[in-house]
Parts: structure tokens; sequence; C-alpha cells
């Protein structure tokens, strides 16, 4: 991180901050085919008809913005300054999530989402300046509440800090492990019916020559359903009621990795985890379940 680009961030943080409360609202329908095409991307048996309920996460598949060609930035994320503010800096990853589930999402129902700036915070570590912005998106149907996703979008600088700590390492209690092989055509699938167009999951080119990473970046999101997916292949009758997940350390499609999982004896819950096939930690996360 430069100096300037460091003083600018000082300057401009109280104006990033003016963006907390700004709310946006929008409206959908859960139609069964997104749902369908995202069974036969994770290899799931399963249709959606009528009535049938989605499992958690796939709210993602909803509410989709959908700007423009014209207003893609340079990274293909729509451009700075509407409902995010214009953080300047120019990487942009998903952090984490917390989520709670009232009830699932139905085939057929017509949906609302409010969703709301809820904070901007600036810190300062051995990797630069990050800037951190927490959304909260409340989705009801009627007057009724379905879940709760609050996430936090990080943003830093392109250059990469010199030396920094050795990576943390993955557990290897894990009751269930399912290796995943992510081949640029999983990644753009979910792209795809996601509406992502973040150069970083399908350029190649631009990804290792403008960002510096070593190969196609896994989608956060998509590592937190394939999470939330190995549990529901190992209790296909559980019914998530919260999940939080945090992003640790990026994947990519030049290895296979692994989604693992066990239930924690002391709380209850379902500890979820994905390793590098380094076994580097690369999500950690919790699942309560009824």
């Amino acid at each position: 991180m430069t100096q300037p680009l460091a003083a600018a961030m000082q300057a401009t943080f109280e104006d990033l901050r003016g963006w907390i409360g700004k709310t946006a609202v929008a409206e959908d329908q859960v139609t069964a085919t997104p749902a369908r095409a995202l069974a036969a991307t994770l290899e799931r048996d399963a249709t959606f008809d009528s009535g049938d309920p989605l499992p958690p996460p796939w709210h993602w598949l909803y509410f989709l913005t959908m700007e423009p060609l014209s207003d893609a930035g340079p990274d293909g994320h729509p451009k700075r300054g509407g409902f995010l503010p214009p953080v300047p800096l120019p990487r942009r990853m998903w952090a984490g999530s917390r989520m709670a589930f009232f009830r699932p999402l139905r085939v057929g129902d017509a949906i609302r989402r409010e969703s709301r700036i809820a904070d901007v915070s600036v810190k300062e570590g051995r990797s630069g300046i990050l800037v951190f912005v927490t959304v909260r998106h409340e989705i009801t149907t009627g007057a009724e509440r379905l879940l709760v996703d609050e996430h936090d979008i990080v943003y830093r600088d392109l250059q990469k800090p010199a030396g920094g700590p050795a990576p943390k390492m993955a557990p290897n209690d894990h009751a269930w492990m399912r290796e995943i092989r992510p081949t640029p055509v999983l990644l753009f699938r979910y792209s795809a019916l996601t509406f992502n167009s973040h150069r970083i999951h399908y350029d190649f080119p631009y990804v290792t020559g403008v960002e510096g990473y070593p190969g196609l970046v896994v989608h956060g999101p998509l590592l937190a359903t394939l999470l939330l997916d190995l549990l529901l292949r190992q209790r296909p009758d559980a019914r998530v009621t919260r999940f939080d997940f945090r992003a640790v350390s990026p994947l990519f499609d030049n290895a296979p990795f692994a989604v693992c999982g066990r239930p924690d004896g002391a709380s209850g819950n379902i500890a979820l985890w994905a390793k590098g096939s380094d076994g580097r930690l690369a999500m950690d996360a919790t699942a309560t379940i009824a």
C-alpha cells in the first residue's frame, strides 16, 4: 500500500461511512429452473416442483442484480458508488456471512429482500489497508420472515505483502469429507447461475496477470454452498437454522480441495471447513440444526 493511497483512504473514510443505513429493496419469485440447474451442477439427483423447499443457502440464486454491460468495471463487477460505497481499492472478495433460517424458500414463493448497509470499517495490518462493508439482507414472503443473511465484503489493494504469517492448517478430525475438483466448467456454471461477472472466476489471463493469483478463484459462496451440501448429504432430513462462515484463504482451479465436517459434541452444532490439497484452511464454518 503506497502512502498516497493510504492518505486518500483516511481522507475518504468518513464519506464511506456515510453509506451506513442505506437501503435497497428487491422482489423476485422462487422458480424451479435455477434450483434444478444448481442441483445438476452439484451432482445432486433432485428435481424441484411447485411447493418444494430449497436447501440453504440457495437463496443466492435469486435477486440477481443485472446491470447493463456498460456499467461493468474493469474487474467485471458493477462500477462503484451505487448501493455499495465507492471504496477506492481494486480487489473485492466475499469475507464471510452469518445467516439465520426461519423456514425454507419454496418454489412458487413471491419473495422480497430488503438490504441495508450495516457497517463500514477500515483496518490496517500486514496486508495493508482493508475496508470491510457489512450488508444485512432480510428475505420475506408476505408477512413471513424467511431468512436473514448478513455478509461481509472486504476490499484491499492488489499489492501482496512481503512475507506474512504461515497459512493456518485445517483440522484433521473430520467425520465426513468429500473431494471437489474445481474445474473451469464448475466455476463458469456457478458464475452464470448467480450472474457473477467478477473476472477472477473465469478469465485466466486477467486473474493471473492483473490480480496476481495462480489460477481461477473458487467463489466463496460456492464453497459455503458445498459445505452445507456436504452436511445435507450426510443428514438429508436436517433443518439448518443457522450458518456462519468465514473465508480464510482462497482456493484455485489448479488443484482439488476437500469439504469436511463433523458434529461438535460440546455444542451440538456441526463444524464444517474447506481445505486445500496442501492441508491449509480455506473456509471455516458452523451450522446449527434443529
